[in-house]
């Protein structure tokens, strides 16, 4: 008997030892982390004091262009700290930015959205290879992951680009995204006369 209880108590100690820590992963806007929906609340569940957060937060990222979206990893501790790990904007927003477009295609498949060189695919490697989950990857597997990143959004990569020509198809592309958001608004307004 008195062999179990010991065993017992051996056991409660390693329970104790084992802590249950909280992770966070989202993506905030940098210099701009609110103590408003979304990011409030999910601070609050995890008992994170917000305004220290939030003004911990802006302050890493008072650098940077307000408005990048910053993949943003919080390990919360048990006595309420936390740990704030901020990555590198995601990989199609470095592709969108160097493609001069503000949004992917549609339909990925079918539709270009925007150009970039293999040059501009190296540079944004360069810059996603100080991730901490990509540290330890080659470059090489890094832009392969970007360009299949670049397809989803549409993004062809080729050798050389004309500026003047790439002016003219980004034009082009203007008239094309206006006439895919009025088909847009259209279904939804049709959907709702629908469901009214």
């Amino acid at each position: 008997m008195s062999k179990s209880v010991a065993r017992l108590k051996s056991m409660k100690k390693v329970a104790d030892k084992v802590t249950h820590n909280s992770k966070l992963r989202t993506n905030i806007p940098a210099g701009m982390a609110a103590a408003g929906p979304p990011l409030g609340p999910m601070l609050g569940q995890r008992n994170i004091n917000i305004a220290a957060f939030c003004k911990d937060f802006n302050e890493r990222t008072a650098t940077m262009k307000p408005g990048i979206p910053l993949p943003t990893r919080v390990k919360v501790n048990s006595d309420r700290s936390y740990e704030l790990i901020i990555h590198q904007p995601p990989a199609s927003y470095f592709l969108k930015q160097a493609a001069g477009i503000s949004r992917g295609a549609m339909e990925p498949v079918r539709e270009t959205s925007g150009k970039i060189t293999y040059k501009h695919l190296y540079e944004i490697a360069k810059i996603k290879s100080k991730d901490p989950p990509l540290e330890w990857k080659p470059l090489k597997e890094i832009c392969v992951m970007l360009i299949a990143t670049a397809r989803t959004c549409g993004i062809e990569i080729v050798k050389d680009l004309d500026p003047k020509e790439y002016g003219e198809f980004l034009q082009e592309r203007k008239k094309v995204i206006e006439e895919q958001k009025k088909q847009l608004q259209e279904k939804r307004e049709a959907k709702m006369l629908r469901t009214a």
